[in-house]
């Protein structure tokens, strides 16, 4: 992220609109930006997990140490929708009982200010400085692997739908 570049809020719409949604999905200065509406809080991260570039829309929403969090929905990684921390399930083997417990992976999506002004809701981008991994998809090389990657399923579709003809 640009550090210098100064705040900015971005109107996203009226704030019943968004609640009826739950989910919005928008590209504000090239950025691909996920809205979530949960348990009366609206929530903003960048749209694509930082593990491997999925679209989080359709991620389910758990609870996780009594924190709200989104799952990916291709290979479930957790991210907590108010920090972006990734959580991991894990024991600590030399434990006399090893019991499973949550840990955390750091800050690994990027997560965005919601503001809510006279039943309107705007996001200001983050300028938290350093590189948090789910910057990549917000690249021309990751939007490039992406796409790669989309065009490289929709082929695979195609193909084996010849074979059934």
């Amino acid at each position: 992220m640009d550090e210098k570049k100064p705040s900015r809020l971005y109107f996203i719409g009226k704030k019943e609109d968004l609640i009826q949604a739950k989910r919005t999905s928008v590209t504000l200065d090239g950025r691909d930006i996920l809205i979530i509406y949960h348990q009366r809080t609206f929530y903003a991260m960048d749209l694509q997990c930082y593990h491997a570039g999925s679209a989080l829309e359709t991620g389910d929403i758990e609870e996780i140490n009594n924190k709200p969090c989104i799952v990916c929905p291709k290979h479930k990684y957790k991210i907590t929708l108010a920090e972006g921390e990734g959580l991991y399930k894990a024991i600590i083997p030399m434990e006399e009982v090893p019991t499973p417990r949550w840990f955390s992976k750091g800050i690994k999506q990027r997560v965005h200010k919601v503001t809510e002004v006279d039943e309107d809701i705007f996001v200001t981008l983050s300028i938290c400085p350093g590189w948090i991994e789910s910057d990549y998809y917000q690249t021309e090389k990751g939007k490039a692997e992406l796409r790669d990657a989309l065009e490289s399923e929709d082929g695979e579709a195609d193909v084996n739908a010849d074979e059934d003809v």
